[in-house]
């Protein structure tokens, strides 16, 4: 994995007004922790930030301050339910060699059997550990052929090199389903149609 170099300015303003001063700057607000350290409280520039979320787990190195050179990975990240935009991140101090749990997307390739069935993603990403500098951006699994009924353990899912599961070996990543059918009218519903119809007639002669 490359790592997408970012600089940073530490902060001491804090609370709700002061977030709102740095986003109106296009700017973002956000917190490194990690290896018993304190709290550093950064700016970030929002644009570059943003970029660099596209790749899950991206692997930051931050300069901060134009002094200090930290590697980093994102942990939390906050955005506005409505507009979308960057609201707050979080972020984990790392080092080279470590090794970080993380969660890897998971991505499906082939095509599923004839008739009908569904795919169904019972966890989107994967639960790993990997050492920090070597994270997988996700991981691809094959559907090709499968029916219903048939599904997908986190064991069948070949991992990189270096990589393990921190999930039971048994549990469903993916299974599939077949398809929902709409249901006919009800028979009651039926008769009820047509005993209305019959009671409308009977008006009419009437």
């Amino acid at each position: 994995m490359s790592e997408v170099k970012i600089s940073a300015e530490s902060r001491t303003e804090f609370g709700k007004g002061a977030a709102r001063r740095i986003r109106r700057d296009d700017k973002v607000p956000g917190v490194l922790y990690g290896h018993g350290s304190d709290p550093l409280h950064l700016t970030l520039p929002g644009h570059e930030l943003l970029m660099a979320l596209r790749t899950p787990n991206v692997l930051i190195a931050l300069n901060v301050d134009g002094k200090t050179n930290e590697l980093a990975i994102p942990k939390s990240v906050t955005r506005d339910p409505i507009k979308g935009f960057l609201e707050h991140v979080d972020l984990l101090l790392v080092k080279r060699g470590e090794k970080v749990q993380v969660e890897v997307p998971v991505h499906t390739e082939g095509d599923l059997a004839p008739g009908g069935f569904l795919l169904e993603h019972v966890l989107a990403a994967l639960p790993v550990e990997a050492e920090a500098t070597h994270i997988p951006e996700s991981v691809t699994v094959s559907v090709e052929g499968l029916e219903a009924g048939a599904s997908v353990l986190a064991k069948d899912i070949e991992l990189p090199k270096g990589v393990t599961l921190t999930v039971e070996d048994d549990t469903t990543v993916i299974q599939i389903v077949t398809a929902q059918v709409e249901e006919e009218p009800a028979e009651e519903e039926a008769e009820g149609t047509e005993a209305a119809a019959e009671g409308d007639e009977a008006a009419a002669e009437a």
